[in-house]
């Protein structure tokens, strides 16, 4: 088939992923960018959203737009469920209606967390203990109102844009002579490059022959696995700061909301329906280091 032009929404585009999707958008030639975020255009509001929708006959929308504060959410639920559950029902109501698909990002903290030591599937059940994961998950729920929808699950997420736990072990292993991380948090990071590339590649096959969409729940992450102490280590590592990380149990640091104390995931699903090679978790923390001495 005959490769068209696709015109694509993207929401939430100043946020980690929506950042890298931008910064390689430039390399898919058939696919035309609409980005998007709370400035320019609220997911929670449906004449809004309608209205942009039509206006520019987007034909794929991708949303990356998300209320992320975790422990902010125990307190701001309002928020948190508006934005994460009542805009992915907009989105997927009018997207619905029009037969536009949809690629909706969530989060591995909607799974049954703690209960087990084997990587989850997509088809385990889930569990959420935290008003974001609640949230995340009712916004899966209501973006499967779409029955051309993808939902990607991915964890531990981070870029050379926005706030992360990378940039923040940066930056206080530079201001501190030690630290103190959690080691009985197991789960594998995420680099939002790697979930940027695999995102546009689904969107560029289905524009190839849209019987290549595949709807469905799918689990994202870099390959292997770690404890956020082995990740901070390897951060310091890298940047060879002087700083001297410590690993501390999760009882010695509190906080509002609960953390899965193992969240890996099983990507069979994702790498053999969309034929894709996942980056080792070592590997891409390497190459976000290189693009961010390149800013």
């Amino acid at each position: 088939m005959s490769e068209l032009i696709i015109k694509i929404l993207i929401t939430g585009s100043q946020g980690q992923l929506g950042n890298e999707i931008k910064d390689i958008s430039s390399e898919f030639n058939s696919l035309n960018f609409f980005f998007t975020d709370i400035d320019t255009l609220d997911i929670c509001n449906k004449n809004a959203v309608s209205d942009f929708i039509s206006i520019n006959k987007i034909n794929f929308i991708v949303n990356c737009a998300a209320y992320t504060n975790v422990d902010a959410a125990e307190t701001d639920i309002e928020t948190a469920n508006k934005i994460n559950a009542e805009g992915p029902k907009i989105l997927a109501e009018i997207s619905s209606n029009l037969k536009i698909p949809i690629i909706h990002i969530s989060t591995d903290y909607v799974y049954d967390n703690g209960t087990q030591n084997i990587p989850f599937k997509e088809t385990d059940k889930t569990n959420p203990v935290s008003i974001y994961a609640k949230s995340k998950l009712d916004g899966e729920k209501n973006i499967a109102l779409n029955p051309n929808h993808i939902i990607i699950r991915t964890s531990w997420l981070y870029s050379v844009y926005g706030k992360n736990f990378v940039k923040s072990i940066l930056n206080l292993s530079k201001e501190k002579e030690t630290l103190n991380i959690v080691f009985d948090q197991t789960g594998t990071p995420t680099y939002a490059k790697d979930l940027a590339e695999v995102i546009l590649k689904i969107i560029r096959n289905y524009n190839l022959n849209p019987q290549n969409l595949f709807p469905g729940i799918y689990n994202y992450s870099n390959e292997g696995v770690c404890s956020w102490y082995d990740f901070a280590h390897e951060i310091n590592e890298i940047s060879k700061n002087n700083c001297k990380i410590f690993p501390i149990e999760t009882s010695q640091y509190p906080t509002p909301a609960c953390r899965p104390s193992f969240s890996v995931m099983n990507k069979s699903k994702i790498k053999n329906i969309f034929n894709i090679e996942i980056p080792h978790w070592k590997e891409s923390l390497k190459n976000f280091f290189f693009n961010l001495s390149n800013q």
